[in-house]
């Protein structure tokens, strides 16, 4: 008798054990599940469309209030009606398109070449150790030098052309993208590299399948910072070059209407600028940067 409640005792802590475990390992499950629920169209409104759009009317009631307390003269504070118009006018003359698509064209493709050279030295700088020494002070004192400062020097070398637009972007672009990518590889756990080249994962096959991949998200806000750079190179370039040639782009335009002095046509610049450097961040690197942190668990696939 005795034998037999010993046996159920065993019995019953074997299964309180098995029980634990279960619930453990149920508990583990619920922390890896990801969320797929998907927010409804108006809750996605209220939280990404409205706060951007309420900052935006308070800027512009602001704006209107110093203009109607006659803050200071219209000569330099023009309603936001009157830029209004100037946009309208724009429009109307057909100019409007081709003023932004000068300059957005120049700026994408002047940063995708700054990104196909600035990967390559970014993976050199961070994997060599003498190269790194030699290089990194430069690339970072290049990074902080003001874009507008290579203006004069690449109009002399160049003439004023769209050379010069592209080796500006370049110059400014470049070092931002490869201190990205240095920055990255160096947060890539040691682990990782370890076990690419057991798997035979070296050189080319190793930066292409364990290097970039483990770096990408400094990858990704040096590629960010790369295109701000390059967006402020070309304006910088575009601010101070003049040519028929280079055609009218944004930076251009604001020249000329500082030159008229047309502050509404002075703002409309602004803010078309602003406009293109939002929209590129919102269509282009936030979708991707938020598609990679999903991938690591970072971020809930509904949001």
């Amino acid at each position: 008798m005795a034998s037999t409640d010993t046996t159920t005792k065993t019995e019953t802590a074997h299964g309180g054990v098995v029980a634990d475990f279960a619930s453990v390992g149920s508990g583990l499950d619920a922390l890896d599940a990801v969320v797929t629920q998907r927010n409804s169209t108006a809750e996605t409104l209220r939280q990404k469309v409205l706060p951007p759009l309420l900052g935006v009317l308070l800027v512009l009631a602001l704006w209107q209030g110093a203009y109607s307390l006659h803050v200071t003269t219209e000569y330099k504070l023009p309603s936001p009606l009157d830029v209004w118009r100037a946009a309208e006018d724009l429009w109307y003359q057909g100019t409007l398109f081709s003023i932004v698509w000068t300059s957005v064209w120049r700026g994408l493709s002047g940063f995708l070449v700054a990104l196909v050279i600035g990967t390559p030295i970014g993976l050199i700088v961070a994997r060599v150790k003498p190269v790194r020494a030699a290089l990194g002070p430069v690339l970072s004192g290049l990074q902080s030098l003001p874009s507008v400062a290579w203006v004069p020097a690449a109009v002399i070398w160049l003439g004023i052309n769209d050379s010069m637009m592209y080796a500006v972007i370049l110059l400014g672009a470049v070092p931002s993208i490869a201190n990205g990518l240095v920055a990255g590889i160096d947060q890539v756990p040691p682990l990782f590299l370890r076990a690419g080249r057991t798997i035979g994962a070296t050189g080319l096959t190793g930066a292409r399948h364990i290097l970039l991949p483990a770096a990408l998200p400094g990858y990704l806000a040096g590629l960010k910072q790369g295109w701000a750079f390059s967006w402020r190179s070309l304006m910088a370039a575009e601010l101070v070059a003049s040519s028929p040639d280079l055609g009218l782009g944004l930076g251009r335009f604001l020249e000329n209407q500082r030159e008229f002095s047309d502050m509404a046509g002075v703002l409309l610049g602004i803010i078309l600028i602003l406009f293109v450097g939002i929209a590129i961040e919102l269509l282009v690197f936030t979708p991707v940067e938020r598609r990679v942190l999903r991938n690591r668990g970072l971020l809930a696939s509904g949001k």
